[in-house]
Protein backbone atom coordinates (compact mmCIF):
# COMPACT_ATOMS: atom_id res chain seq x y z
CA UNK A 1 0.00 0.00 0.00
CA UNK A 2 1.21 3.72 -0.59
CA UNK A 3 -0.21 7.29 -0.88
CA UNK A 4 1.35 9.05 -3.86
CA UNK A 5 -0.09 12.12 -3.13
CA UNK A 6 -1.68 13.67 0.10
CA UNK A 7 -5.27 14.06 0.23
CA UNK A 8 -8.72 15.32 1.55
CA UNK A 9 -11.23 12.68 2.16
CA UNK A 10 -12.09 9.40 -0.03
CA UNK A 11 -15.44 8.55 -0.40
CA UNK A 12 -16.55 4.62 -0.34
CA UNK A 13 -18.22 2.82 -2.64
CA UNK A 14 -22.00 3.37 -2.92
CA UNK A 15 -24.26 1.44 -0.35
CA UNK A 16 -21.19 1.23 2.27
CA UNK A 17 -22.30 5.02 4.22
CA UNK A 18 -19.47 5.98 5.23
CA UNK A 19 -16.70 8.67 4.83
CA UNK A 20 -13.32 8.26 5.38
CA UNK A 21 -11.80 11.83 5.62
CA UNK A 22 -7.61 12.06 5.46
CA UNK A 23 -6.87 13.84 9.00
CA UNK A 24 -10.87 13.82 10.11
CA UNK A 25 -13.01 11.33 11.32
CA UNK A 26 -15.33 8.56 10.17
CA UNK A 27 -18.90 8.62 10.69
CA UNK A 28 -20.12 5.27 11.07
CA UNK A 29 -22.51 4.06 8.98
CA UNK A 30 -25.86 2.65 9.95
CA UNK A 31 -25.84 -0.77 12.35
CA UNK A 32 -27.90 -2.85 9.52
CA UNK A 33 -25.34 -2.16 6.52
CA UNK A 34 -22.61 -3.70 8.68
CA UNK A 35 -24.72 -6.35 9.95
CA UNK A 36 -23.56 -9.68 8.71
CA UNK A 37 -20.32 -8.66 6.91
CA UNK A 38 -17.32 -10.21 8.41
CA UNK A 39 -15.04 -7.92 6.68
CA UNK A 40 -15.42 -6.55 3.79
CA UNK A 41 -12.86 -4.13 1.16
CA UNK A 42 -13.32 -1.16 -0.44
CA UNK A 43 -11.27 -0.06 -3.26
CA UNK A 44 -10.78 4.09 -3.61
CA UNK A 45 -9.15 6.04 -6.52
CA UNK A 46 -8.11 9.38 -5.30
CA UNK A 47 -6.36 10.92 -8.23
CA UNK A 48 -3.21 8.78 -8.66
CA UNK A 49 -3.37 7.15 -5.60
CA UNK A 50 -5.24 3.69 -4.37
CA UNK A 51 -6.17 3.69 -0.94
CA UNK A 52 -7.45 0.34 0.63
CA UNK A 53 -9.55 -0.07 3.75
CA UNK A 54 -10.91 -2.99 5.29
CA UNK A 55 -14.00 -2.80 7.51
CA UNK A 56 -15.52 -4.94 10.23
CA UNK A 57 -18.92 -4.83 11.89
CA UNK A 58 -19.68 -6.95 14.98
CA UNK A 59 -23.80 -8.00 14.43
CA UNK A 60 -26.43 -5.14 14.87
CA UNK A 61 -24.70 -3.26 17.23
CA UNK A 62 -22.76 -1.26 14.95
CA UNK A 63 -19.95 -1.40 16.67
CA UNK A 64 -16.76 -1.28 13.73
CA UNK A 65 -13.25 -0.58 12.47
CA UNK A 66 -11.52 0.49 10.02
CA UNK A 67 -8.20 -0.05 9.35
CA UNK A 68 -5.57 0.50 6.85
CA UNK A 69 -4.21 -2.43 4.91
CA UNK A 70 -0.41 -3.02 5.13
CA UNK A 71 0.17 -0.96 7.74
CA UNK A 72 0.26 -0.31 11.32
CA UNK A 73 -2.29 2.65 11.39
CA UNK A 74 -5.56 1.87 12.89
CA UNK A 75 -8.99 3.27 13.57
CA UNK A 76 -10.81 2.46 17.11
CA UNK A 77 -14.45 3.33 17.51
CA UNK A 78 -14.23 5.55 14.11
CA UNK A 79 -11.19 7.12 15.29
CA UNK A 80 -8.97 9.84 12.83
CA UNK A 81 -6.82 8.59 10.11
CA UNK A 82 -3.50 10.24 9.34
CA UNK A 83 -2.05 9.75 5.53
CA UNK A 84 1.66 10.06 5.27
CA UNK A 85 2.95 11.17 1.99
CA UNK A 86 6.02 9.17 0.67
CA UNK A 87 7.87 9.11 -2.22
CA UNK A 88 9.39 5.83 -3.73
CA UNK A 89 12.91 5.17 -4.07
CA UNK A 90 14.54 4.94 -7.50
CA UNK A 91 18.29 3.58 -7.99
CA UNK A 92 20.10 5.30 -10.39
CA UNK A 93 20.06 1.84 -12.58
CA UNK A 94 16.36 2.33 -13.32
CA UNK A 95 16.69 5.56 -13.63
CA UNK A 96 18.73 4.28 -16.99
CA UNK A 97 16.55 1.32 -17.74
CA UNK A 98 13.64 3.45 -18.10
CA UNK A 99 15.74 5.59 -20.75
CA UNK A 100 16.36 2.65 -22.58
CA UNK A 101 13.10 1.86 -22.94
CA UNK A 102 11.97 5.18 -24.13
CA UNK A 103 14.80 5.25 -26.59
CA UNK A 104 13.76 1.79 -28.16
CA UNK A 105 10.00 3.37 -27.71
CA UNK A 106 11.26 5.90 -30.09
CA UNK A 107 12.36 3.25 -32.49
CA UNK A 108 16.38 3.72 -31.63
CA UNK A 109 18.52 0.98 -30.74
CA UNK A 110 19.87 1.59 -26.93
CA UNK A 111 23.14 -0.40 -27.66
CA UNK A 112 24.01 1.02 -30.51
CA UNK A 113 27.41 3.02 -30.31
CA UNK A 114 25.83 6.71 -30.05
CA UNK A 115 23.63 5.59 -27.75
CA UNK A 116 25.46 3.28 -25.34
CA UNK A 117 26.16 6.36 -22.71
CA UNK A 118 22.97 8.02 -23.56
CA UNK A 119 20.94 6.79 -20.31
CA UNK A 120 23.93 7.67 -17.95
CA UNK A 121 24.41 11.02 -19.48
CA UNK A 122 20.68 11.67 -19.19
CA UNK A 123 20.43 10.24 -15.55
CA UNK A 124 23.71 12.53 -14.60
CA UNK A 125 21.57 15.63 -16.35
CA UNK A 126 18.31 15.30 -14.43
CA UNK A 127 20.18 15.22 -11.34
CA UNK A 128 21.36 18.99 -12.40
CA UNK A 129 18.12 20.19 -13.99
CA UNK A 130 15.81 18.52 -11.03
CA UNK A 131 18.62 19.59 -8.15
CA UNK A 132 16.03 22.15 -6.71
CA UNK A 133 13.95 19.50 -4.50
CA UNK A 134 17.14 18.49 -2.38
CA UNK A 135 17.02 22.37 -1.42
CA UNK A 136 15.04 24.32 0.79
CA UNK A 137 15.24 28.12 -0.86
CA UNK A 138 14.15 29.94 2.05
CA UNK A 139 17.27 28.58 3.69
CA UNK A 140 19.31 31.07 1.30
CA UNK A 141 17.48 33.89 2.79
CA UNK A 142 17.70 33.39 6.81
CA UNK A 143 21.44 35.27 6.51
CA UNK A 144 20.49 39.05 6.57
CA UNK A 145 21.74 42.42 7.11
CA UNK A 146 20.26 45.40 9.17
CA UNK A 147 23.10 48.28 8.63
CA UNK A 148 22.23 49.32 5.83
CA UNK A 149 22.26 53.02 6.65
CA UNK A 150 18.24 53.37 7.44
CA UNK A 151 17.97 52.39 3.62
CA UNK A 152 14.05 51.34 3.17
CA UNK A 153 13.09 52.34 -0.67
CA UNK A 154 12.60 50.00 -3.13
CA UNK A 155 15.22 47.89 -3.83
CA UNK A 156 14.96 45.45 -7.32
CA UNK A 157 17.24 42.60 -8.86
CA UNK A 158 16.38 42.36 -12.93
CA UNK A 159 17.06 40.12 -15.66
CA UNK A 160 17.15 36.50 -13.53
CA UNK A 161 18.26 34.41 -16.14
CA UNK A 162 16.48 30.32 -15.36
CA UNK A 163 15.94 27.29 -16.98
CA UNK A 164 13.09 25.15 -16.05
CA UNK A 165 11.09 21.84 -17.13
CA UNK A 166 7.24 22.09 -17.80
CA UNK A 167 5.35 19.80 -15.52
CA UNK A 168 3.28 18.33 -18.75
CA UNK A 169 5.02 17.91 -21.25
CA UNK A 170 8.67 17.30 -19.45
CA UNK A 171 10.06 20.40 -22.35
CA UNK A 172 12.36 23.45 -20.68
CA UNK A 173 10.86 26.53 -19.85
CA UNK A 174 13.81 29.40 -20.17
CA UNK A 175 13.15 32.69 -19.36
CA UNK A 176 13.76 35.67 -16.76
CA UNK A 177 12.70 36.86 -13.02
CA UNK A 178 12.43 40.29 -12.00
CA UNK A 179 12.20 40.43 -7.93
CA UNK A 180 11.81 43.94 -5.96
CA UNK A 181 10.91 44.06 -2.23
CA UNK A 182 10.16 47.10 -0.01
CA UNK A 183 12.12 45.86 3.37
CA UNK A 184 11.51 46.72 6.71
CA UNK A 185 14.25 46.63 9.07
CA UNK A 186 16.55 44.32 6.99
CA UNK A 187 17.78 42.81 3.66
CA UNK A 188 19.79 39.97 1.92
CA UNK A 189 22.41 39.62 -0.15
CA UNK A 190 21.25 40.20 -4.20
CA UNK A 191 22.98 36.80 -5.20
CA UNK A 192 20.44 35.14 -2.21
CA UNK A 193 17.52 36.54 -4.58
CA UNK A 194 19.07 34.50 -7.68
CA UNK A 195 19.69 31.13 -5.29
CA UNK A 196 15.77 31.43 -4.42
CA UNK A 197 14.66 31.65 -8.40
CA UNK A 198 17.49 28.41 -8.86
CA UNK A 199 15.57 26.58 -5.95
CA UNK A 200 12.06 26.61 -7.52
CA UNK A 201 12.99 26.99 -11.11
CA UNK A 202 15.14 23.25 -11.39
CA UNK A 203 11.95 21.34 -10.38
CA UNK A 204 8.99 20.13 -12.94
CA UNK A 205 6.77 23.50 -12.87
CA UNK A 206 4.14 25.75 -14.30
CA UNK A 207 4.57 29.21 -14.71
CA UNK A 208 2.28 30.12 -12.56
CA UNK A 209 3.74 28.38 -9.82
CA UNK A 210 6.96 29.35 -9.94
CA UNK A 211 5.97 32.66 -9.86
CA UNK A 212 3.72 32.37 -6.39
CA UNK A 213 6.86 30.03 -5.05
CA UNK A 214 9.23 32.86 -5.40
CA UNK A 215 7.08 35.94 -3.89
CA UNK A 216 5.73 33.37 -1.20
CA UNK A 217 9.34 32.74 -0.08
CA UNK A 218 10.63 36.21 0.27
CA UNK A 219 7.54 37.54 1.86
CA UNK A 220 7.59 35.00 4.51
CA UNK A 221 11.08 34.86 5.23
CA UNK A 222 11.91 38.35 4.77
CA UNK A 223 8.52 40.29 6.08
CA UNK A 224 9.31 42.92 4.05
CA UNK A 225 6.44 45.33 3.59
CA UNK A 226 5.79 44.38 -0.06
CA UNK A 227 7.58 42.07 -2.48
CA UNK A 228 7.06 41.97 -5.98
CA UNK A 229 7.86 39.00 -8.84
CA UNK A 230 7.87 38.93 -12.52
CA UNK A 231 8.44 35.81 -14.95
CA UNK A 232 8.87 36.33 -18.39
CA UNK A 233 9.87 33.24 -19.70
CA UNK A 234 9.32 31.15 -23.63
CA UNK A 235 7.77 27.58 -22.87
CA UNK A 236 9.41 25.23 -25.42
CA UNK A 237 6.13 22.81 -25.01
CA UNK A 238 4.45 25.35 -27.61
CA UNK A 239 7.29 26.48 -30.12
CA UNK A 240 9.15 22.70 -30.40
CA UNK A 241 5.52 20.91 -29.86
CA UNK A 242 1.92 21.27 -30.57
CA UNK A 243 1.22 24.37 -32.40
CA UNK A 244 4.70 25.41 -33.30
CA UNK A 245 4.60 29.10 -32.59
CA UNK A 246 8.54 31.06 -31.67
CA UNK A 247 8.72 34.49 -30.58
CA UNK A 248 6.16 33.95 -27.81
CA UNK A 249 6.64 34.50 -24.42
CA UNK A 250 4.23 34.22 -20.81
CA UNK A 251 4.22 37.06 -18.48
CA UNK A 252 2.63 36.12 -15.17
CA UNK A 253 2.92 38.30 -11.58
CA UNK A 254 3.02 37.94 -8.52
CA UNK A 255 2.30 40.81 -5.94
CA UNK A 256 2.27 41.28 -2.38
CA UNK A 257 1.56 44.05 0.15
CA UNK A 258 2.44 47.49 -0.73
CA UNK A 259 3.05 46.19 -4.26
CA UNK A 260 -0.81 45.04 -4.37
CA UNK A 261 -2.23 47.85 -2.58
CA UNK A 262 -0.11 50.85 -4.09
CA UNK A 263 -0.56 51.42 -7.90
CA UNK A 264 2.32 54.12 -7.18
CA UNK A 265 4.92 51.25 -5.66
CA UNK A 266 3.72 49.01 -8.21
CA UNK A 267 4.25 51.48 -11.38
CA UNK A 268 7.64 52.10 -10.11
CA UNK A 269 8.72 48.75 -9.60
CA UNK A 270 6.98 47.86 -13.29
CA UNK A 271 8.82 50.70 -14.64
CA UNK A 272 12.13 49.89 -12.87
CA UNK A 273 12.36 45.88 -14.98
CA UNK A 274 10.61 47.70 -17.91
CA UNK A 275 8.71 45.04 -20.02
CA UNK A 276 6.87 46.77 -21.94
CA UNK A 277 8.34 45.76 -24.90
CA UNK A 278 9.16 42.20 -26.47
CA UNK A 279 12.42 41.22 -25.73
CA UNK A 280 14.07 37.53 -26.77
CA UNK A 281 14.54 35.51 -23.54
Amino acid sequence: MYFGTTAKSITPAAGSGARVALGGSVSAPNAPQLAGYQRRAWRFALRRSAVRVAVSGEGASGHARATLLGACARLCHWGRIVAKKTLVKVSRKSAEDAVRVLLSWAGEDPAREGLIDTPKRVVNAYRDWFSGYSIDPAEYLRRTFEEVGGYDELIVLRDISFESHCEHHMAPIIGRVHIGYLPTDKVVGISKLARVVEGYARRFQVQEKLTAQIASCIDDVLKPRGVGVVVDAAHQCMTTRGVHKRGVSMVTSRMTGVFRDDARTRAEFLQFIDIRGARAV
